[in-house]
């Protein structure tokens, strides 16, 4: 049987469920997840962790142990376009590998200035890593095998009825929160009567409409193919359009195909997927099948909305992505870390209720954002359609793989180099923000400009003793003093009084102060700037808005209805700028 009672239940034991019950367990938050799959994923499913997501492994501690996991430390994470993958290949974006990043993060600067670069790893092992960590924490309980059947929300707390997938066993759950993390047939959403708004049914040459995925171990692969390994491989021609990510490095792949017109996905059998295979391969390399299917990609949903009362939706429940940019899992991991916080600080009394109805101000907004990118992506490579000729020995198909090489690589530097996408997003206008009135810097697909305007993430610095300026952050909230300690004594006083665990961080360094251009700023327990100003004199107002003073809420939150995402918010008052 299950824990009967708990904080929070979550359904959904994917990257969203599974981070949601590690940001909750570190806070000593009780939570049952449960999920009707026997385990974690098999099927690759996403195959790219962007380095906001590893910013925030790294607060965890396992930033380390997902980026030993997935290809070979050696193994170059390139995106590489071909007609077929063992004939030409027509252009390449080379990235880093994980043993190279780990070496090279700490010489970067600006746009690329961070505690984590990217890492290529496919989503099945990052579960597993999730799990694990979630089910060591005290107060965790992580349960496969089970489904939601029903919930009620009681006005003071939730009711969760879930029955054992095998035997039949069948219990009801006491919760003060639920959320659904449960997937893009979310019943949670279904019960709620949220809808998806957006685009949807998007017909391209590619990523658009229907395709099928096949996770195939192929070893030989690598004999047949005559070109340098490559992460991500994507086949470009007439008959057959696919991309391939490397699961392991060795021979496994997640292969991803356009069906045509005439390809019933209900009739395709393994024998058929094999053919897939080798065709875009264009050699007959011996292929195993581990799983296979069908899925729909032109898909840039978001949900109206992301609460009713006390139950919450996250991941793919409230936003769903056409995959490239590898923007939906991690969007997903974000969701988590920015409802966790706050759900432990309203149960320990720390923060009102109010502050919940920040989740949606500030996750919405990006969750539109994101898929917006997304598409853009999705459209600049699926409406560019191979010619006919680009496979042949002639003249005429050397110069169509000259000019399809050229976009080709130029569209891989703008999906894959995305530093804009991944450390830009931002909370303006969100209640759970102190406004200093100033506005951010454009929101750039392919440029981050480090600003620490309130609302977005903490500029990043490496110090002088080679550690991540991130690394000094307290796991809950922060302080940094750049003109002196003693002057942020009424907000480690104000936070004492509240009972918020503010650590206080001294760091007279004069490229910081230049950076944050301010003598203080205050950093949320999801590592978001949420006020700087040059005095802590009004500790209490800033705090009392930021945790739900009710009040400066509501007129927040009107103003939050129509704003987009570069408008500020009224600053707290002139003083404290």
């Amino acid at each position: 049987m299950l824990p009967g009672k708990s904080s929070v239940v979550i359904v959904g034991g994917g990257p969203c469920g599974l981070m949601l019950a590690n940001e909750l367990g570190r806070r000593g938050i009780t939570a049952v997840l449960v999920d009707e799959k026997p385990s974690t994923a098999f099927n690759p499913q996403a195959n790219a962790t962007q380095a906001r997501s590893m910013e925030h492994f790294r607060r965890h501690g396992f930033a380390d142990e997902i980026r030993s996991l997935g290809l070979p430390p050696d193994f170059p994470t390139d995106i590489a376009y071909y007609t077929r993958y063992a004939e030409h290949e027509l252009g390449r974006f080379r990235l880093p590998s994980a043993q190279e990043a780990k070496a090279k993060v700490n010489t970067l600067s600006g746009s690329w200035s961070a505690a984590e670069l990217p890492h290529r790893v496919s989503q099945k092992f990052v579960e597993a890593v999730l799990r694990k960590h979630a089910e060591a924490l005290p107060g965790i309980s992580v349960n496969y095998g089970w489904r939601m059947t029903d919930y009620r929300d009681l006005g003071n707390s939730v009711e969760v009825d879930v029955v054992h997938v095998t035997d039949g066993t069948r219990q009801t759950l006491t919760a003060d929160y639920l959320v659904g993390a449960d997937g893009p047939r979310s019943k949670v959403r279904e019960k709620l009567g949220f809808r998806y708004t957006g685009e949807t049914g998007v017909v391209r040459d590619f990523m658009g409409g229907r395709m099928y995925a096949i996770y195939a171990r192929a070893p030989e692969f690598y004999r047949a193919v005559p070109h340098a390994p490559a992460w991500m491989n994507v086949c470009f021609n007439p008959e057959r359009r696919a991309f391939m990510a490397s699961v392991d490095g060795k021979g496994e792949f997640a292969f991803h195909t356009q069906l045509k017109a005439h390809e019933d996905e209900k009739e395709i059998t393994d024998e058929d997927a094999c053919r897939m295979f080798q065709a875009a391969v264009g050699a007959p390399v011996p292929v195993e099948i581990l799983s296979r299917g069908s899925w729909t990609a032109g898909h840039a949903l978001v949900a109206d909305h992301f609460q009713a009362g006390r139950v919450f939706l996250g991941g793919d429940a409230v936003h769903l992505f056409t995959p490239t940019g590898g923007l939906g899992y991690n969007t997903a991991v974000e969701d988590a870390v920015n409802l966790g916080w706050k759900l432990a600080a309203v149960l320990k009394g720390i923060a009102s209720a109010d502050l919940l109805v920040s989740y949606e101000a500030e996750r919405r907004p990006l969750a539109v954002r994101n898929t917006s990118f997304a598409k853009t992506f999705a459209d600049s490579l699926g409406l560019y359609a191979p010619v006919p000729e680009i496979e042949d020995d002639t003249e005429a198909g050397a110069k169509a793989r000259r000019e399809a090489g050229a976009y080709l690589e130029a569209h891989g530097r703008a999906e894959f180099n995305i530093p804009g996408v991944t450390f830009g997003g931002r909370y303006d206008g969100s209640p759970a923000i102190v406004s200093d009135g100033s506005l951010p810097p454009p929101d750039a697909a392919n440029e981050y400009i480090p600003s620490a305007c309130p609302g977005g993430r903490p500029p990043h610095l490496w110090l002088a003793d080679g550690s991540s300026l991130f690394d000094t952050f307290g796991f809950e909230w922060t302080l940094l003093c750049f003109a002196g300690q003693e002057g942020g004594a009424p907000m480690e006083q104000e936070a004492k009084r509240r009972g918020i665990d503010l650590k206080m961080v001294h760091l007279p360094v004069p490229e910081a102060r230049r950076l944050y251009e301010a003598d203080f700023a205050l950093i949320r327990p999801d590592q978001i700037v949420a006020w700087r100003g040059n005095s802590c004199i009004e500790a209490g107002e800033i705090l009392g808005r930021i945790l739900g003073n009710p009040a400066a809420w509501e007129v927040d939150m009107h103003r939050c209805a129509t704003r987009t995402l570069q408008t500020p918010c009224q600053p707290l008052s002139t003083r404290s700028t």
